[in-house]
């Protein structure tokens, strides 16, 4: 069959742009570039491109072996650990990118990848349900002046865009900033090798309040949905699993996984009581003969401080997507479970 759709996923190596890769591949009806600053080895129908979206010339030039690309697929993100700080170069990721795709003559969309900062998540209680129209908050915020940027540059041109705004992901993939599943699961299996109960770290109102996840591969999915049908461009979209939970609820289904007792909530900094985890980890991973992956790529504790630190709802409206055709879901509870167990199976985790 000759493939009509060639995507160029921008950060392939990051756990969304690497789910998105996947997916894509797996349909079978794409031809996939993976561009990242971390090269990938060689699948069948996946090519990657290792280049730096910082370097202009460079970018160039690596876009320059893609020139069949009908569709851009922007998920590389730069963490910063103060929130104005991320603005510069997550801006520069995408200008430099789109100052590039005059170069594919073929392009149909640009999908950009946001987040929930968009509503001012990050900062402190935000209007819940979210929605795609609520007004914006106090800038700097990346991911709005990122898709100012895109319909100013989508202005006259023949292709589309879409933004997809997904909650906290969940996934498998590693040396992530941003993995809650694996700093879950690596914060149960050292809390069960201690032989302590597994005590949610966070603030108490956060242990109540309600929050929504995204599973990686409904998010891939309605990412390619929002990219493929024309009645869904040029729009962004609130892509979550379609239920809501508490971390009561939650926290007890993780520990019998587990197979580990609870206890009392005792908030806690995970970054700070884990920094001398490491030797504790490594210990675990001879023992139990995991993979030999280093510590620093299976903990992401300041990702797992911010999101157990939230005592507000953390929820969206997904329903426009919905309305426009959108219509898997994903149940959380089946999310974790199916995340613990790739892990077990790919030897991260005892």
């Amino acid at each position: 069959m000759k493939l009509t759709r060639t995507a160029l996923v921008a950060g392939a190596r990051g756990m969304i742009g690497s789910t998105l890769v996947n997916h894509l591949a797996a349909t079978g009806r794409w031809s996939v570039i993976g561009v990242d600053c971390r090269s990938g080895p060689d699948q069948d129908r996946v090519r990657y491109v290792q280049t730096d979206l910082f370097d202009p010339v460079s970018t160039r030039r690596a876009f320059s072996e893609a020139t069949d690309t009908t569709h851009v697929f922007f998920t590389a993100y730069q963490n910063r650990t103060i929130w104005s700080e991320l603005t510069a170069p997550n801006m520069t990721l995408l200008r430099t990118t789109l100052d590039s795709v005059d170069l594919f003559p073929q392009l149909q969309h640009v999908s950009l990848m946001q987040g929930y900062k968009v509503y001012g998540a990050h900062l402190g209680p935000f209007s819940t349900p979210a929605k795609e129209d609520d007004p914006p908050h106090m800038p700097p915020e990346f991911n709005v002046e990122q898709q100012q940027l895109l319909e100013e540059r989508q202005a006259g041109q023949t292709w589309t865009w879409s933004a997809i705004r997904p909650s906290v992901v969940g996934g498998t993939a590693l040396d992530s900033p941003m993995n809650l599943a694996i700093v879950i699961a690596m914060y149960a299996s050292i809390s069960k090798e201690l032989g302590i109960p597994l005590r949610f770290p966070g603030k108490p109102g956060a242990y109540t309040s309600l929050i929504e996840m995204t599973d990686a591969t409904l998010l891939a999915k309605a990412t390619v949905w929002a990219a493929t049908t024309a009645s869904a461009t040029n729009q962004a979209y609130n892509i979550a699993n379609g239920d809501m939970f508490r971390w009561t609820r939650m926290w007890k289904l993780i520990a019998n996984f587990f197979d580990i007792p609870i206890a009392e909530p005792l908030p806690l900094s995970l970054a700070q009581v884990m920094a001398d985890k490491e030797p504790l980890w490594n210990a675990i991973r001879d023992k139990y003969r995991l993979a030999p992956t280093p510590y620093s790529h299976v903990s992401s504790w300041e990702f797992g401080d911010f999101v157990f630190s939230r005592d507000y709802d953390f929820v969206s409206d997904t329903s426009k997507s919905r309305r426009a055709g959108f219509h898997q879901y994903v149940d959380t509870e089946t999310m974790f479970t199916q995340i613990f167990r790739n892990l077990r199976h790919q030897r991260l985790i005892p």
